[in-house]
């Protein structure tokens, strides 16, 4: 049921929890995705040119490592707020 802020009974969000993991994800997602940017340049120039210039997509390779590892990233952030979620309890009961 619900009671009269239309929040489930007994259950509240704890905000100082979700600032915590939301400031946390913040931090490391700047580290993910820059790592992701320039993983993925640094993958194409060492490793990949040549075999993008054999399939004829030289000109999108680095970007195509490069989404590739960010997706990567996007993987690598829901699983971090998820075990934030798990250690910092967004809500709480009465």
């Amino acid at each position: 049921m619900l009671d009269a802020t239309n929040n489930p009974r007994g259950s509240r969000i704890n905000w100082i929890n979700v600032s915590t993991v939301l400031s946390a994800a913040i931090l490391i997602a700047a580290e993910v995705f820059g790592a992701a940017f320039a993983g993925g340049w640094a993958l194409y120039n060492l490793f990949l040119s040549s075999f993008f210039s054999l399939i004829g997509l030289e000109a999108y390779g680095m970007h195509i490592t490069q989404g590739a590892l960010f997706l990567a990233g996007i993987a690598v952030m829901i699983a971090f707020i998820r075990n934030g979620m798990r250690i910092e309890p967004f809500t709480t009961r009465k």
